[in-house]
């Protein structure tokens, strides 16, 4: 898709949402100066398809139904069945076309979307970690551990915000200083490999935490993530020693993220772990780890670090573009459906 061909809006009001592996959250978008409508959320294990969650939580209460609907998805969209990783439901665009009378559908990843929503971000949605001034007119990055850790850049190119989704969350992490030689010994490989994922996500923690606990000769054991969180308030050790390692390996890779798209609009904490572990993300740890890349040191102290703390980052990306789809370069072929069947992006 060519910068000068671009559409430039959709047929409103447009239907946003944020399919995840429990929850469905849902939002409305009236008109391109419209502010974001929040619908609320459903379980997905309480209905039996996307459209009859719509027409439940999202229908009765819209003073006009959606014509358009945006969807982000936890995965790569790869046809006309999208099956969801953590969830029975299979997003079928051309039967919700069907289903609830829309004209298009479009369905992007979720990282995606988390992207989408940097360049909008307001004062009272981020909270800054550290030093730095986001540039004006410069990429950004988002990284979110959640269940797994995903991973997504926003580049800026010919005044245009291009955002670019990856599988980021699965690059090497290796040890680098005495601790981290004495932990990694005792961490699960997979693949004969250790991915950031494997440690630096809800379903790695605990993993973290038994390669800590070995380290430092304790029995202790975690079943959850939660169960680490919850321990770290009340100072047990194991779990206070495996969210400061947690925090700055988290910095070392949002440092290389950083590096790597030269991200001096900043890098964006996202993800369900990141809110849950705050006081360990703002006590220098993780912006140490961050700096810490000789020999640009310099260069890293003047990229900033933000924790986002809108509720619904997903949503709020979607929004942005459904608002404004000129704005960015997003890559539609194979992810629109239209009346009448798929379409390649204009």
């Amino acid at each position: 898709m060519s910068f000068s061909n671009r559409f430039k809006s959709f047929a409103y009001p447009v239907l946003v949402a944020d399919i995840g592996g429990t929850n469905a959250r849902f939002a409305l978008v009236d008109d391109a100066s419209a502010e974001t409508r929040m619908c609320g959320k459903t379980a997905t294990a309480d209905h039996p398809d996307i459209s009859s969650a719509i027409r439940e939580v999202v229908l009765p209460d819209a003073p006009r139904k959606p014509r358009t609907a945006i969807i982000a998805v936890a995965g790569p969209v790869t046809g006309d069945r999208i099956p969801l990783t953590n969830a029975a439901w299979v997003i079928e665009p051309l039967k919700m076309i069907a289903d609830l009378d829309l004209q298009e559908v479009i369905v992007l990843n979720d990282f995606e979307a988390q992207a989408l929503a940097l360049p909008d971000y307001r004062a009272g949605d981020v909270e800054q970690i550290g030093p730095g001034t986001s540039r004006a007119g410069s990429s950004k990055f988002v990284l979110g551990p959640g269940t797994g850790l995903g991973a997504a850049a926003m580049i800026y190119a010919a005044s245009t915000w291009i955002p670019v989704p990856g599988e980021g969350g699965h690059v090497e992490l290796g040890p680098v200083s005495p601790e981290d030689f004495g932990i990694w010994p005792h961490l699960e490989r997979h693949g004969d490999r250790l991915g950031a994922e494997q440690i630096l996500s809800g379903t790695g923690m605990p993993h973290l935490a038994r390669g800590v606990a070995a380290y430092l000769s304790s029995e202790r054991t975690f079943t959850t993530a939660a169960d680490v969180t919850r321990a770290a308030e009340d100072n047990d050790p194991v779990a206070v020693k495996t969210l400061e390692v947690f925090a700055r390996c988290l910095g070392r890779v949002a440092g290389d993220f950083a590096l790597t798209v030269l991200a001096q609009g900043g890098v964006y904490l996202t993800g369900g772990v990141t809110l849950r572990i705050k006081r360990f993300l703002t006590d220098g740890g993780f912006r140490a780890a961050f700096e810490a890349k000789a020999p640009h040191e310099a260069l890293m102290a003047r990229i900033p670090t933000f924790i986002v703390l809108h509720t619904d980052p997903a949503l709020e990306g979607l929004a942005s573009f459904a608002r404004a789809p000129g704005a960015f370069a997003v890559d539609l072929q194979g992810r629109r459906w239209m009346v009448g069947g798929a379409a390649e992006a204009p």
